[in-house]
């Protein structure tokens, strides 16, 4: 349970609450474009992910964000205040780097407070604020310890703890799971959306896991070479991809050119799809989720007939290769698997209408 001065300071969180605003975005190295005309409104109060393969420019748009780094064009805005020529230390930011930076020689009270001890806060006010920002993250009782005697989840903790002791209008998380082991990342997953959601803080977070931003973001911009490819809500973006590079970012699908017969009706590469999602153009690229894909499907329309070409059997899941004819090799994810499946094994596939997604590459949209 959270303390009364916990609860006090959510309060005082939720009415400073901060939108961000970029505008046209960009910062060119040379001849490169590290960030290219981003333009982009994240919400008050929101967990926003910037999300991308290493290059794409998402550490580089953060960094811009927090001051660390002068666009070459374009503005920032906190609310409808213009902070693109304000420095760092004056946009009152909460940061959490990928490898923690703490102070090893100071202890976890010291390394929260440095902040305080920065913006010369009385002693009184200062204790009272590491109390209760070691409490939210729940390391009150290692206020005396060195950041050497803990884990790396502990000081993740502690480094979280230290960004928001300050009362940031916007805190910037940039990779902060980057360093900790999968049971630790997903606690870690859980208590930093339980943070966002207590302090009501706008957080922008910069991530390539996949499984991070679509597990914990309000929103979320996948970004491509310095651009954004896609922009909107997590499920949104997992089941409506606009381009086959953000279908196959976000997990993995298998693509299939096709042609369109009718309304709502393709030709892929000679199998009869049906797809509930309306498209106007001729000719397609179709994403099917290998989730999607059904083993042992009667038969009827949307199934395909095909052979088992390899199968793995990983516990909670199974991953199998079907080939189909003229529509080549698919991949399938099977849950729960019941039964093995041999190779040469005659198998029929079904998918749903709504889960044959056409995407328009040219376009850059899924209509």
């Amino acid at each position: 349970m959270c303390n009364e001065g916990t609860h006090f300071r959510a309060i005082s969180y939720s009415a400073r609450m901060t939108a961000i605003r970029l505008e046209g975005l960009t910062k060119h190295y040379g001849q490169t474009a590290a960030v290219a005309g981003v333009t982009l409104s994240i919400p008050s109060g929101s967990l926003f992910f910037l999300l991308g393969p290493s290059g794409c420019g998402k550490t580089t748009l953060l960094r811009m964000i927090a001051g660390f780094i002068e666009p070459t064009a374009g503005r920032i805005f906190f609310d409808q205040t213009d902070v693109t020529a304000t420095q760092p230390n004056a946009r009152n930011t909460g940061m959490v780097f990928q490898n923690y930076a703490l102070w090893p020689h100071m202890s976890v009270a010291e390394n929260v407070a440095f902040g305080l001890d920065v913006r010369s806060v009385a002693r009184p006010e200062k204790e009272r604020r590491v109390r209760e920002a070691l409490a939210l993250v729940r390391m009150e009782a290692y206020a005396a310890r060195k950041p050497g005697e803990l884990s790396g989840g502990q000081q993740q903790r502690v480094a979280l703890a230290r960004a928001v002791v300050i009362e940031p209008q916007v805190l910037l998380l940039d990779e902060p799971l980057s360093n900790l082991d999968a049971k630790l990342r997903i606690e870690m997953r859980h208590e930093i959306r339980r943070i966002v959601d207590t302090l009501k803080v706008t957080t922008v977070y910069v991530t390539h896991d996949q499984k991070e931003a679509l597990s914990l973001a309000d929103g979320m911009a996948v970004l491509n070479a310095g651009s954004i490819a896609q922009l909107g809500a997590p499920r949104e973006l997992y089941r409506r991809p606009s381009s086959r590079f953000v279908a196959d970012f976000l997990g993995e699908s298998n693509f299939v050119e096709a042609k369109r017969t009718g309304a709502f009706h393709w030709n892929a590469q000679g199998v009869a799809l049906h797809s509930s999602i309306p498209c106007d153009a001729e000719s397609v690229t179709l994403s099917l989720r290998p989730e999607a894909l059904q083993l042992r499907a009667p038969e009827g329309s949307n199934t395909m007939r095909g052979r088992v070409v390899s199968s793995a059997y990983l516990g909670e899941v199974a991953q199998h290769v079907v080939h189909v004819d003229g529509v080549g090799a698919l991949k399938v994810f099977e849950l729960n698997p019941r039964e093995s499946l041999d190779v040469g094994s005659a198998v029929t596939l079904g998918v749903e209408a709504e889960d044959v997604v056409p995407i328009l590459e040219v376009a850059g949209a899924a209509r």
